[in-house]
């Protein structure tokens, strides 16, 4: 009962508090349960994002957040923070279950999809979205599908092999986000990254 009576509190403080009312489908029994089921109010925002045709005049302190090509990983631990990843889901899915990335990525009968929270000592500033083809894992690519907990980044850029086709920048009710068409040993996967309230990007 008293959690319950928190978990309503921490509930009404957000929706109240928060500078992107958006993202307050934060449910605050989400957060003190850490119950996510197959999906996530971050997540769901992400897939939202829409994408400007070109690079968009901002601030260039906030280009350089959204047109970062190295790790974005090692750029929170610049921050001092210790990084983890909270898993929100990871499998083979569809075509039906990926209509944002599939215009992006070759047709096939299955994917492997990735969606988890980056966090900045425990509070997360980061939502992450990872959609690889099934001929992408094939050879040392196979471990796309045994990261766990590891951040993406910390594979990614330790691989020779690593390539970017291009960065294009979202935005959904006041949270930047951004996607990549990224490439290992010339086999693509798509990342998808939605920035937090909480990020230092704001």
């Amino acid at each position: 009962m008293r959690l319950l009576r928190f978990c309503c509190v921490l509930d009404h403080l957000i929706c109240f508090t928060s500078p992107v009312n958006t993202f307050l489908r934060y449910n605050a029994f989400t957060l003190c349960n850490g119950e996510f089921g197959m999906s996530h109010p971050a997540l769901t925002q992400l897939r939202a994002l829409r994408y400007c045709k070109e690079i968009p005049a901002l601030d260039p302190q906030l280009l350089d957040w959204l047109l970062l090509e190295d790790s974005m990983t090692k750029r929170f631990e610049q921050q001092g923070k210790t990084v983890s990843v909270t898993m929100i889901r990871e499998g083979f899915v569809e075509q039906n279950e990926i209509p944002e990335e599939l215009p992006l990525l070759p047709k096939e009968s299955r994917y492997w999809l990735r969606e988890i929270l980056l966090c900045a000592d425990g509070e997360p500033w980061l939502a992450g979205r990872t959609v690889v083809p099934v001929s992408t894992l094939s050879g040392p690519e196979l471990a796309l599908q045994k990261l766990g907990k590891t951040p993406l980044g910390r594979y990614l850029f330790t691989s020779s092999t690593l390539t970017r086709d291009f960065i294009e920048i979202g935005r959904d009710a006041g949270l930047w986000g951004r996607r990549s068409r990224l490439r290992l040993s010339g086999k693509p996967l798509l990342l998808t990254e939605l920035f937090l309230p909480a990020s230092p990007l704001y």
